[in-house]
């Protein structure tokens, strides 16, 4: 008889850990022939609620890191990916890619990596500034991180759209939770394979896999995500977020990028999902003059 092949069970990246989805559901991507790709997790607003929670308690850590630390441990997961470029391009191929679209869709998503890796200690000094003002003060703008950031991941595309929309809110000191391509997932939780045997700590990037229209309501309501970075195709599902955002005033953000252009990456990726804060610092009178300290 002819071998039945076993399908993988791609499963959620939550906190770290690969749980299956709560909700017991699964659904099953075709290839170009009508094929079913492998068993894939339709999550529920709880693996949402669950990944937020990791999300939350994840930002401290990853926000009080170094940002010389966090490139290194960006730049890591370059080094990890280039290891694993074989898979990515077979699924990449499974999912409708050529060999040769495949191939080089892998070494931009390294490329990219290594890019905002150098990013994490140098956009500050860029971005940030000393304001001259009418006052004997010093007054600085520095950049801090929003928070927990929640991401629709683009649609048409599997392995870059993901890592060019995730990893410029990471380096600015964020968490996150993606909801992955609906049509093309594999690469997405085979990333996450990645950050786990890389030295990202769980919690810092939550994947859930699903339908896009079954869990954006969820996004927008919740009260405990900071702001929105929406990827998708969809301008009425944007609409429709930056309408339930204004229950908490989040920020959502359009990512309209074309992930597979080297022009799309640039440092302003970064500063979308930060806040600015202002520090006044009085300057210290010594006989009458102003000395800086």
């Amino acid at each position: 008889m002819e071998r039945i092949e076993i399908l993988k069970t791609y499963k959620l990246y939550i906190g770290g850990q690969f749980p299956r989805t709560e909700s017991g559901r699964y659904y099953d991507p075709k290839d170009l022939n009508g094929q079913p790709l492998a068993n894939i997790c339709l999550s529920s607003r709880k693996d949402l609620r669950n990944a937020v929670v990791s999300a939350r308690k994840a930002l401290g850590g990853w926000s009080e890191r170094t940002a010389f630390n966090r490139g290194q441990i960006i730049y890591r997961i370059a080094e990890m990916l280039e290891g694993r470029k074989v898979q990515f391009v077979d699924e990449l191929i499974k999912q409708g890619s050529s060999k040769i679209s495949a191939e080089k869709e892998v070494t931009l998503a390294i490329d990219r990596l290594v890019y905002y890796s150098g990013w994490c200690d140098k956009y500050q000094q860029v971005f940030s500034s000393v304001n001259p003002v009418a006052s004997s003060h010093f007054n600085f703008s520095a950049h801090e991180p929003m928070g927990v950031i929640g991401v629709i991941a683009p649609q048409d595309s599997s392995l870059i759209g993901l890592i060019s929309t995730i990893i410029p809110i990471i380096v600015g000191g964020n968490t996150l939770v993606v909801l992955a391509s609906e049509k093309m997932p594999l690469c997405s939780i085979s990333f996450a394979e990645v950050l786990n045997s890389s030295d990202v700590p769980g919690g810092i990037i939550n994947i859930l896999t699903g339908k896009e229209k079954e869990l954006l309501e969820h996004f927008g309501t919740h009260m405990d995500i900071n702001a929105i970075c929406y990827a998708g195709n969809s301008k009425e599902n944007f609409i429709q977020l930056k309408n339930l955002g204004t229950e908490n005033v989040k920020r959502v953000k359009r990512f309209a990028l074309n992930s597979m252009d080297k022009s799309s990456q640039n440092p302003y990726l970064i500063t979308d999902f930060t806040e600015v804060k202002t520090t006044w610092h009085p300057i210290e009178n010594i006989g009458g003059s102003s000395s800086n300290y």
